[in-house]
């Protein structure tokens, strides 16, 4: 099945019922990349619940918040399910911070890239090596970016189907999930912090802000680390 069948299958179901079509169509190779954000905390909650054969990973920058270390430790309790954290290449943040210190991505766009290319988009491809399906939190109103996305779309530089199925809820629609099933959440996340990343790379937002205006808010540039843009979209970044 390609990921445009797929996505006409996904596309008249639940978020529940995705997630399980999925792993009854793919019997091995489905993972679900988890930020521990709220979209995220949902979709964890369907694979534990349902017990659905979806591999669970997180990427740790050794950046995040101590909420974000806090919540990965309560959901793990919760759900008694593993989640496998990737770390970056020891030595390339090594090299990067000793050629340009700590904070460099504040200094240009080009260096915030390099940054998440080494911390992020590296391990994700280490974690995604042989997988079939990439399960997402993407949400078609997030931002620019995700709006015109498909329930299930081909991803070619991972060369595997991105399957997205919180794609038509509103942010309205997961809290509300969060709040009925008592899914744990960031406590940032009552503090104003609606999308949350790396503590040097996040602030939070003002009433009236987009969603995302708190990540990288120095930029004025696409609002994106590149985990979730094409290869050719996203400027290969190495020491």
């Amino acid at each position: 099945m390609n990921a445009a069948q797929l996505n006409e299958q996904l596309a008249g179901l639940t978020a529940p019922e995705r997630l399980k079509l999925v792993a009854s169509l793919y019997t091995e190779g489905v993972v679900f990349s988890t930020s521990l954000g709220q979209e995220d905390q949902v979709i964890t909650h369907m694979i534990a619940r349902n017990e659905l054969p979806v591999r669970v990973f997180t990427l740790d920058t050794g950046r995040l918040f101590q909420e974000t270390y806090d919540l990965l430790d309560s959901t793990r309790a919760r759900y008694k399910i593993p989640i496998q954290a990737y770390f970056p290449d020891a030595a390339k943040v090594e090299a990067l911070v000793t050629a340009k210190g700590a904070n460099s991505f504040y200094a240009s766009v080009e260096n915030r890239k390099e940054c998440c290319f080494i911390r992020k988009v590296e391990p994700l491809n280490r974690a995604l090596k042989g997988a079939r399906i990439w399960i997402t939190g993407l949400r078609a109103d997030q931002s620019e970016n995700r709006k015109n996305l498909a329930f299930a779309e081909w991803d070619e530089g991972h060369q595997l189907t991105k399957v997205n199925p919180l794609l038509d809820w509103s942010l309205e629609d997961v809290l509300a999930f969060i709040k009925e099933n008592w899914v744990p959440y960031n406590a940032l996340h009552d503090k104003g912090f609606p999308s949350i990343g790396c503590a040097p790379c996040t602030r939070a937002v003002e009433p009236g802000e987009d969603i995302r205006a708190g990540r990288w808010w120095w930029e004025q540039s696409q609002k994106e680390c590149g985990l979730h843009l094409e290869h050719k979209q996203f400027e290969r970044h190495e020491s």
